[in-house]
């Protein structure tokens, strides 16, 4: 019994070390699709701003040109980071807000279905922009980022500047 449980052991480790192979290549593959779809859902919205305005003038959104402005660049802008890797989780986290606040202001009925009829749920149109958000506000952009460039870069830098001050 002993030796069946060293190989599934074993193998549960190859299974471990193959998955987080593949972690940082998915992540990228999610950042650079939904960088991507974020960036045309905003351009779409800042090329096309007075309807916006009039679509959350008619959801009841206070301020709706002001927010409809700031809805449209938060995503052209957070398409773009979250594709480079740039300030990932820092920028997922109000594009994570702005989903929620889609579902709640735009797609209620989907958002009160979540439990009852969770296809409702799925199928609306913030789901998959809003898990995509989650994905990169808890596990971060991966190691093929401009992030990860950053700390790797920052981290060389820091035991000279130690030295230096000594």
């Amino acid at each position: 019994m002993s030796t069946v449980l060293k190989l599934v052991d074993k193998l549960y480790g190859w299974f471990v070390c193959a998955t987080s192979a593949c972690q940082s290549p998915f992540l990228l593959a999610v950042r650079l699709y939904w960088g991507w779809q974020f960036w045309q859902a905003g351009w779409g919205k800042v090329m096309n701003i007075p309807h916006v305005t009039e679509y959350f003038t008619s959801l009841g959104v206070p301020a709706p040109a002001l927010n409809a402005y700031f809805i449209s660049w938060l995503e052209v802008v957070g398409g773009i980071l979250l594709a480079l890797g740039l300030f990932s989780r820092l920028i997922a986290f109000p594009l994570t807000i702005d989903m929620i606040v889609a579902y709640v202001v735009g797609d209620r009925e989907a958002l009160r279905s979540i439990f009852s009829n969770p296809d409702k749920f799925y199928a609306a149109a913030p789901y998959t922009f809003l898990f995509a958000s989650l994905l990169i506000l808890f596990f971060g952009p991966g190691k093929l980022s401009l992030d990860s460039l950053i700390v790797w870069y920052r981290n060389k830098r820091a035991p000279h500047s130690e030295l230096a001050a000594a």
